[in-house]
């Protein structure tokens, strides 16, 4: 009689600690090290080894960053990223078939797979990411719109807000466009747009007169600065109206090769810190400093787990160059652009080029 009274009791309190050593178990269980989750290399990497080259979108031809000569062959800053991509996969600089495309085109060629990855002065933003299910592998260069002034206003403009009201070559299908509306109507001033299909067209329409100002990134207006035939006392103005970080875009459905984009940027960055360059860097090779040995691929697996050889960032500084090498030859001081380093330098030296560590 007494445990039929009470027998509903102990089942109660059975069930209470069972519950309380399930929900114990589960707590166990969430604060438990996660699985490893093993990588399977995608596509992109499998289908450019396979067909031996590499396709890299590039720019329709911006002076300095890509732009193809008389013979057809490709120069530029953009251009040497694609290379080194090429030399990280392939092993050749040289195994790159670069397609030129317009500003309205190139996200569409990249998500249908028209290309391996899009290396073409092109602003990461969210919308750019999310509504063409892209990913930007990282910064290459910080740049900023400003504005190309006439040389007939040159005297007479010395700042942004004395552009009230005046006629702005713009390329359309690019950030431009948004950007410049946004400071106008933000300022309360008024412009009259004059757009153009491709940045030629543009340069062509401001040095015939269509406008008085050109405006675009700052880095591409010194590259149609110092391709003038016209207009050449124009000048740049210093101000910038927004911040237009630059870099390389893959799509989003494989990570493998988005890692490889990634910590090829971050390879360029990095051997400039450590003091690696294109004509030193076999002067390394028995160093001791466990950075540069890692770098090197002489004391770990970093490459491997790329699906890429331990060699492979030794390989891109010795074929390409460090981001400084990439730099300077192209856009800066040893070309006919000059554009300071400014943003563009490393951390530790007024800049904001910083790579994650390599190890």
């Amino acid at each position: 009689m007494f445990a039929n009274k009470f027998l509903p009791f102990f089942i109660f309190c059975f069930a209470l600690l069972s519950c309380k050593d399930s929900n114990k178990a589960k707590i166990q269980d969430f604060n438990a090290a996660p699985k490893r989750v093993e990588l399977i290399p995608g596509n992109t990497l499998k289908t450019v080894k396979q067909r031996g080259r590499l396709i890299c979108g590039v720019s329709t031809g911006i002076q300095g960053f890509s732009n193809p000569d008389r013979t057809g062959q490709w120069s530029g800053f953009d251009v040497d990223y694609c290379k080194a991509i090429a030399v990280a996969v392939l092993g050749d600089p040289n195994k790159v078939e670069f397609v030129p495309l317009n500003a309205g085109h190139r996200f569409t060629a990249l998500s249908l797979g028209e290309i391996d990855i899009l290396s073409r002065n092109s602003t990461w933003t969210l919308s750019r990411e999310t509504q063409h299910n892209l990913l930007f592998a990282g910064i290459s260069y910080f740049d900023g719109q400003g504005f190309l002034i006439d040389e007939r206003l040159a005297q007479s403009i010395t700042s942004a807000r004395d552009l009230d009201g005046t006629a702005i070559c713009i390329k359309e299908g690019t950030s431009s466009e948004q950007v410049i509306a946004d400071y106008f109507r933000k300022n309360n001033m008024q412009y009259q747009p004059v757009l153009f299909s491709t940045l030629d067209q543009t340069k062509v329409g401001f040095e015939a007169g269509r406008c008085s100002v050109l405006t675009s990134d700052q880095s591409q207006l010194y590259a149609i600065k110092s391709t003038l035939k016209k207009n050449k006392n124009s000048i740049v103005l210093p101000e910038i109206i927004s911040k237009e970080p630059l870099g390389p875009v893959v799509r989003q459905d494989d990570i493998v090769w988005f890692n490889i984009a990634r910590w090829t940027l971050n390879a360029l960055i990095e051997a400039k810190e450590l003091g690696l360059n294109k004509n030193n860097i076999d002067q390394y090779l028995e160093n001791k400093d466990p950075s540069i040995e890692r770098f090197l691929g002489n004391k770990n697996d970093l490459g491997n787990s790329l699906g890429l050889s331990n060699q492979w960032a030794y390989l891109i500084i010795k074929e390409v160059g460090n981001y400084e090498d990439i730099f300077e030859k192209n856009i800066g001081k040893d070309s006919e652009i000059q554009i300071h380093r400014g943003l563009n330098n490393l951390w530790n030296r007024g800049g904001l080029l910083y790579s994650p560590p390599m190890r």
